[in-house]
């Protein structure tokens, strides 16, 4: 039999668990992804993951699915069992009223109703617990939760097609499709698991973009964002459609009485003090967005919009869908604008690339370095 306290039954246990979170995926919002694993004696008997906010955590869905009496066994779960009373009960009180053996977490929870008080409480009832288990891929696997708590700020996604050299419309502006059906799809899937999708009023006059999620059973449309600085959106934008819930921020600087028409129309207006360059400024629009539960925020474009994500420092990940065609042109808008760098040993570096086919397009993912 398996020695379970060896770190290679613990990994792949562990590894199970993380597995069973991820089908909780774009579901469970505001909280985090958690799945977990009951073992016995070597043997799997029971899991569970949690599925959306009100419903019973992974650890207490495991055990109740346990096939036989969890007493002594090892339960194995990604994320930190919570101690306090939310939307239900404290995942402890269930472990200890089960005579669990032993706990085995794969990362704390940063949340400061928790972070560390579950290990003390368990610890201090004789329950043996061990924490950092694939710590890093637990970390990975709640990226936006932990950034969201650690920061009071959204994780923040950038993502564009684009063609191979690096351009995200013609000269002239056109820009639909760059991308192919494959990537089309993929990106109303990833649309389905942020809470918030950002675009600039330039995007809006040009694309009038609906900006809902299309062609995924089941889904919800995140909250639709438009940065306005001086309220030109139309009135018959397609993001003012019905489909989804809008809000346009904008500055003390727009016409009032534009600001008013907007918000008898049902959509939700932010204001904030004009910036140097009389835009809104990005940092205080995601921390108003935080204040709202947005704890992970698309932001499609275009070139402006992403320009100051990146210069600000403020995004986290990038998703790039390249297409195979070179649409040239001096004058066309790329993915970075802005000023540029000097030289490459000033560029932004981008670490943990992935890339892989999605259809005749390459999908390239990577996370920016912070200072």
């Amino acid at each position: 039999m398996t020695d379970l306290r060896s770190a290679s039954a613990d990994d792949r246990f562990m590894g199970m668990a993380c597995r069973l979170a991820l089908r909780g995926k774009g579901k469970t919002r505001p909280n985090p992804l958690v799945g977990s694993v009951l073992v016995k004696d070597g043997r799997i008997i029971g899991k569970g993951y949690h599925r959306k906010p009100g419903t019973p955590h992974a650890e207490v869905i495991a055990i109740r699915n346990a096939q036989e009496d969890p007493r002594d066994s090892t339960l194995y779960v990604n994320l930190e069992p919570c101690a306090h009373f939310g939307r239900t009960p404290p995942c402890v009180d269930l472990i200890l009223a089960k005579a669990i053996g032993r706990v085995v977490i794969g990362t704390k929870d940063p949340n400061p109703k928790v972070n560390g008080r579950s290990i003390r409480i368990l610890q201090d009832a004789g329950i043996e617990v061990t924490c950092g288990v694939l710590e890093p891929v637990c970390r990975r696997l709640n990226e936006v939760f932990f950034k969201y708590i650690e920061t009071g700020t959204p994780f923040v996604t950038l993502k564009a097609a684009m063609s191979l050299d690096g351009k995200i419309a013609s000269y002239t502006g056109a820009s639909k499709w760059i991308s192919g059906e494959a990537s089309r799809r993929r990106a109303h899937r990833f649309r389905a698991e942020v809470d918030a999708i950002l675009v600039g009023i330039g995007t809006v006059l040009r694309d009038d973009p609906v900006l809902t999620v299309r062609g995924i059973r089941g889904a919800s449309s995140p909250l639709r964002v438009v940065m306005d600085s001086l309220l030109r959106i139309p009135l018959d934008a397609k993001v003012l459609a019905p489909g989804a819930r809008t809000l346009v921020a904008t500055t003390d600087e727009a016409p009032p009485d534009k600001v008013s028409l907007l918000r008898q129309r049902g959509v939700e207006i932010e204001m904030f003090p004009a910036g140097p360059n009389g835009r809104v400024p990005l940092g205080s629009l995601l921390r108003r967005l935080a204040e709202r539960e947005v704890q992970h925020l698309l932001i499609e474009g275009g070139s402006r919009i992403h320009t100051t994500a990146l210069e600000e420092k403020e995004a986290d990940k990038l998703m790039l869908f390249i297409a195979p065609l070179l649409l040239g042109g001096e004058g066309a808008p790329g993915f970075f604008g802005g000023r540029g760098f000097e030289s490459p040993d000033q560029a932004h570096p981008v670490r943990d690339l992935s890339i892989r086919r999605s259809g005749p397009d390459i999908l390239v993912e990577g996370y920016l370095k912070r200072d």
